[in-house]
């Protein structure tokens, strides 16, 4: 019985398993193959999906239903070009799917290509207007009058013709400094070096000729602390901090984004000495090989444009970035005067990750807690999972205290048994860095990751 017949449907990993099954002894079936394919996508697992078109288009490789299979697997693991690669040949063909236009319109959306997504969407809605998508459409802006406003890159123009206000981006004044961050003691001498000494001994530097300023891009595991290193760089030297998130700079409006990125820096330059700080930098300098349309370049060329000082002086204006993905990063962010220095963040050692658990639990009720020993139970975690070791034994003692009505202090047994519930969000990570630090390590970039994996 099939899921959607008459009686109970067949639960999902159940289906899985019978169509596997049922390909071995009909292993040229495509419609099962389709089939499976569409069930795995179904079920959020995009890489078995994949495999099982691959396999499939191996048969048929005209098929037209695989390859626009094989494209949505690809749109779930987030590889928008083999996908939109895949979807503009499936577009180009004659009498060419709906769900092709539809999710090349979902792809282009994503890539910022939002003009081309429009036309894309109604096309969809012309061939099947079963496929309309209001959620899709509000984002495309393509449900106004269009008599009374302009479509303009996926928002609504008014006729009036306002432009939208440019941001205004906050200047922190950081109290934390090196001493309450945990361990990283290397990174802080590299930063050190090249932030930290230039602004208290300016007299020796500039005996040299070397300006106050530069860059320095720190990548590593998410939840490792690039983040709050950089706001405590800004406190050691008392200097402004300006935090900048790719949401606060991207801007669908034709243009604005490269205003928006000179502004951010003139900001800096008025504050100076200041840290700007670029978090998830990969997604605003992403190789401009991979960029499909030239507003994508003209933005990363902005951005070096910035760092290089070609109208204004950065003297005293210091740039830290941090990313997950220093692949994507254009190679061009790497010249000298940018970010020259690049400075891998692994997780805490033993010795931080004890520095790590004591700053958490401070000013919590605690009792003779061995923070050595929980370490050593933690290898491998971030500063974030160390966190949720922590929230989770606070957790466990709340529920104890409301059956017992009596609250009770935070032992080291507590702390070893919530670790044992925490898996290190790392291993992911490491698993893809892995690759491109054995096979594409060009220069020595990723010594430092093959060093930590004891693979050098």
């Amino acid at each position: 019985m099939t899921p959607g017949s008459a009686g109970a449907p067949l639960p999902s990993e159940d289906a899985v398993r019978a169509l596997r099954e049922a390909l071995k002894f009909s292993p040229n079936n495509i419609p099962l193959r389709l089939h499976l394919g569409e069930t795995l996508l179904n079920l959020a697992r995009p890489e078995e999906a994949e495999k099982e078109f691959r396999d499939a288009l191996a048969l048929a490789p005209h098929d037209v239903q695989l390859k626009l299979g094989l494209a949505r697997s690809f749109q779930q693991q987030g590889k928008n070009s083999a996908a939109i690669v895949i979807l503009e040949e499936l577009t180009k063909k004659p009498n060419p799917p709906a769900q092709a236009f539809l999710l090349h319109a979902r792809l282009l959306y994503r890539e910022g290509e939002v003009q081309e997504a429009v036309r894309e969407y109604h096309r969809a809605i012309e061939l099947d207007p079963t496929l309309a998508d209001a959620d899709l459409a509000l984002r495309l802006g393509i449900q106004a009058d269009e008599e009374e406003n302009e479509v303009v890159e996926g928002k609504v123009r008014s006729s009036w013709g306002e432009e939208p206000v440019a941001p205004s981006f906050d200047v922190e004044r950081p109290k934390i400094t090196f001493a309450e961050i945990g361990g990283m003691d290397k990174v802080k001498e590299e930063i050190g070096l090249k932030i930290i000494h230039p602004l208290t001994h300016p007299e020796i530097y500039k005996a040299y000729g070397k300006t106050i300023g530069g860059g320095i891009l720190m990548y590593g595991p998410p939840g490792c602390g690039k983040t709050h290193l950089a706001r405590a760089t800004a406190g050691e030297i008392k200097a402004g901090f300006i935090s900048i998130g790719i949401h606060d700079v991207l801007d669908m409006w034709i243009g604005s984004s490269e205003r928006n990125l000179h502004q951010l820096f003139d900001q800096a330059r008025l504050n100076r000495p200041s840290v700007l700080f670029f978090d998830e930098v990969d997604a605003l300098g992403a190789s401009r090989s991979d960029m499909r349309q030239s507003a994508g370049r003209q933005l990363i060329n902005q951005f070096l444009s910035e760092m290089d000082g070609v109208k204004s002086s950065n003297d005293g204006v210091l740039i830290l970035a941090a990313t997950n993905a220093p692949w994507h990063l254009d190679s061009a962010f790497r010249r000298p005067g940018r970010f020259d220095r690049i400075i891998f963040v692994p997780p805490p050692d033993l010795k931080a990750r004890a520095d790590i658990l004591r700053l958490m639990v401070k000013g919590k009720p605690v009792e003779d807690v061995d923070y050595e020993h929980v370490a050593k139970k933690t290898e491998g975690f971030s500063g974030a999972d160390l966190k949720a070791v922590v929230d989770v034994a606070i957790e466990n003692k709340l529920r104890e205290a409301m059956k017992s009505g009596v609250p009770k202090p935070i032992s080291t047994k507590d702390l070893n048994a919530s670790a044992a519930t925490v898996k290190p969000s790392t291993r992911e990570w490491f698993a893809t860095a892995r690759n491109y630090a054995l096979y594409s390590n060009q220069g020595g970039i990723y010594d430092d990751i093959l060093e930590y994996m004891k693979l050098k």
